[in-house]
């Protein structure tokens, strides 16, 4: 059964993939449906082939093993694989979808990332969420100050130099809950 074998087109997703084999014809000679931790298991007996994966959520990090076992991963864009969807989408004739755009000549193909490479392209979003972040936890510290009557200037250079100064002189009026939860909140955007 697995012996002739020629394309795989995998439908990855969180839990359940569809797999998709094809012979040199493009004929369907079997499909799977396989969790996640059994995909390798049975990808290792498997002969090296072409692998066609959409490249999206975690297809790099499958790719990676995958290409190592031999086979020929080919990374391909979802907008470009839709096209081959022939009738109703679900994950099996995504998976068929995928089988037989793998196999045209025109098709664009993707390079597979590495884990540095993915690295780096994290560093922005990372960045991104906590400079968002920053005026978020500020306008929280400001406005719950303010329902305690401290009032903290607006601006994050002027929050910074008054705020432990405000926690400070103003603890008065703040119960030992109150106070903990403010200096935590303080910690976290010290950090």
């Amino acid at each position: 059964m697995k012996q002739n074998v020629y394309t795989i087109g995998i439908d990855l997703a969180k839990k359940i993939f569809h797999l998709v084999g094809t012979d040199t014809t493009g004929k369907i000679v079997w499909r799977k449906r396989l969790t996640r931790h059994a995909l390798m298991p049975f990808m290792a007996p498997l002969p090296p082939g072409t692998l066609g994966l959409e490249a999206w959520g975690g297809a790099h990090d499958w790719a990676r093993p995958l290409r190592h076992q031999g086979h020929q991963v080919k990374l391909m864009a979802p907008q470009v694989v839709k096209p081959y969807v022939k009738s109703h989408k679900n994950d099996r004739r995504d998976a068929e979808a995928i089988a037989e755009a793998v196999t045209r000549p025109t098709m664009r193909f993707g390079p597979i990332q590495e884990v540095a490479q993915q690295d780096i392209q994290a560093l922005p979003r990372g960045r991104a969420r906590l400079i968002g972040a920053r005026p978020a936890l500020i306008n929280a510290v400001q406005g719950l100050l303010h329902e305690y009557g401290i009032v903290i200037p607006k601006g994050v250079a002027q929050f910074r130099q008054a705020v432990v100064e405000k926690l400070e002189s103003e603890k008065d009026k703040r119960t030992a809950l109150s106070q903990e939860i403010f200096w935590r909140l303080v910690k976290e955007f010290a950090a």
